[in-house]
C-alpha cells in the first residue's frame, strides 16, 4: 500500500514537471522589450507624423495617445492584442495601451449580458481599482499641496 502511494507520488510528480510551462527570464525579458519598444515607436511615429502634417507639440500628443487607444481596443476586439500580450508579456503594459485593453477586455467579455449588466457593469473590473486609486491619491496629494502652500 505505502509502495503504490509512493509510486503514484512519483508519477504524478512527472505528470507536473511535463505540463508545467518552463519560462527563460532573459527570453520573456527580451521579448517584453521588443513589444514595448515597438508600441513605443508607434507612438513616436505618430507623433512625428502629426507634427510634420502641421499639429502643434501638444496637439501632435493628443492624436497620438487617441490612435494608440484606438489601436489597442480595435486590437482586443479582434483578440489580437491578448495574443500579442501572452507573446510580449509586460512590453504590452506600456502604459496607454495597456491601459485601455484592460478598460476594453472586460467590456468585450460580457457584452452579451447587455449594455447595463454587461458591458456597464464589467467595463472596470480591471481598471477601476487604477482609475480608484489614481482619483484618491491625487486628491491627497492635492489637499498636501494645498496644506503646504498655507504654511509657507
Amino acid at each position: 500500500m505505502e509502495n503504490q502511494k509512493n509510486v503514484q507520488a512519483r508519477e504524478y510528480e512527472r505528470y507536473v514537471k511535463k505540463v508545467t510551462p518552463t519560462h527563460s527570464l532573459p527570453v520573456n525579458m527580451a521579448r517584453a522589450f521588443l513589444v514595448g519598444g515597438l508600441i513605443c515607436v508607434l507612438g513616436q511615429y505618430i507623433l512625428n507624423t502629426a507634427q510634420a502634417m502641421g499639429a502643434d507639440k501638444e496637439e501632435a500628443g493628443c492624436w497620438c495617445s487617441l490612435i494608440l487607444i484606438f489601436l489597442s481596443v480595435l486590437l482586443t476586439g479582434l483578440n489580437i492584442y491578448p495574443k500579442l500580450a501572452k507573446f510580449g508579456g509586460a512590453g504590452t503594459l506600456v502604459p496607454i495601451t495597456g491601459f485601455a485593453n484592460s478598460v476594453a477586455a472586460p467590456a468585450i467579455e460580457y457584452q452579451k449580458e447587455g449594455q447595463v449588466f454587461g458591458i456597464g457593469c464589467k467595463i472596470f473590473t480591471i481598471a477601476g481599482p487604477v482609475i480608484l486609486y489614481g482619483v484618491v491619491s491625487s486628491w491627497a496629494l492635492g489637499l498636501i499641496y494645498c496644506v503646504m502652500r498655507l504654511w509657507r
